[in-house]
Formats: structure tokens, C-alpha cells, sequence
């Protein structure tokens, strides 16, 4: 019997802030953030991504947000791309709907979790997925009445996040 063929899978790790996470957030947080993170999963020659438009696709880079700040490996998969995208269909049918997109609760890093967990058994880093509870969390030092993250939160809850540059998955030619 011929060994299983292995796929790799890569996290593509994006900073939306391009840095300034990094500059304004002790000042505004009270508390060093690295960066802002949108992920992403790479796997049979395609990034997939979640956003408010549901579960996307397109190659690798292929979004308006350029070339990933990092990529980290998750491993390898056996599961082939056809098991893959049927997998992905079923979850654009019912977890991941564009209209359960949530910037703290279910965003790309919870997809792109999800996923490298299906295809690995491998969570992605931690300082990625607690980042919203770490935003949600910090004071501001010009308000000590209430944590700076939840008052922001309103705002930050009506941004939908979708990068630009991919196709629906599941829907012929990336209609909607």
C-alpha cells in the first residue's frame, strides 16, 4: 500500500495596521500589542479567509493586503482538496455564514482555527486568537472608569472586516 500523499498547510498571518499597533498601542491601550491580525489558511494552492462577505478564497498573497507579514507552518493534512472543499462548503452553510462574522467572537482567526485544527489537529498561536479578549480587556489611561477595549467596542463591532482580492467559496465564478 502506497503511503498517504501530505499536503502542506500555512497560516498566512497579516498585520492590518501595517505597525501601528505596535507605535500607538501602549499609548492607547495601556499595553503593547504586536499588531492587529487577520489570518488566513493556505492549503492546495489556495488562501482561504474569513469576513463578513462568508468564506473566501484566492492564491496565495492574492488579497489587497499584499504578501503576509509571516507565515507560520501548521503542519501537513491528508485530506485531499476534494474532502477540503466539501468541508468548506458545509461550514460556509452553517458556522461561518458572512452574517455570523463578529470582529471579537467569530472572525478570520476563528475560522482559520478551526480549520488548521480539521487539517492538522493543530491550533494556530494563542497570541493571535486571544488578541480580542487582550483589546477587550486593557485600560486606557485617560479613562479608569471602564476598560478602554469596552468602550470601544461599539465602534469596533460595526467594522466588518472582509479583505478584498478573493472569490465566495462554494458559488460558481464567486457570485454572491
Amino acid at each position: 500500500m502506497d503511503p498517504p500523499n501530505l499536503y502542506p498547510v500555512k497560516l498566512y498571518v497579516y498585520d492590518l495596521s501595517k505597525g501601528l499597533a505596535r507605535k500607538l498601542s501602549p499609548i492607547m491601550l495601556g499595553k503593547q500589542l504586536e499588531g492587529i491580525w487577520h489570518t488566513s489558511i493556505v492549503v492546495h494552492k489556495d488562501e482561504f479567509f474569513f469576513g463578513s462577505g462568508g468564506i473566501s478564497s484566492c492564491p496565495p498573497g492574492g488579497t489587497l493586503l499584499g504578501p503576509p507579514d509571516s507565515v507560520v507552518d501548521v503542519g501537513s493534512t491528508e485530506v485531499t482538496e476534494e474532502i477540503f472543499l466539501e468541508y468548506l462548503s458545509s461550514l460556509g452553510e452553517s458556522l461561518f455564514r458572512g452574517e455570523a462574522y463578529n470582529l471579537f467572537e467569530h472572525n478570520c482567526n476563528t475560522f482559520s482555527n478551526e480549520v488548521a485544527q480539521f487539517l492538522t489537529g493543530r491550533k494556530i498561536p494563542s497570541y493571535i486568537t486571544d488578541l480580542p479578549s487582550e483589546v477587550l480587556s486593557t485600560s486606557c489611561v485617560f479613562s479608569l472608569r471602564r476598560p478602554f477595549g469596552q468602550a470601544l467596542r461599539p465602534l469596533l463591532d460595526s467594522i466588518q472586516i472582509q479583505p478584498p482580492g478573493g472569490s465566495a467559496v462554494g458559488r460558481p465564478n464567486g457570485q454572491s
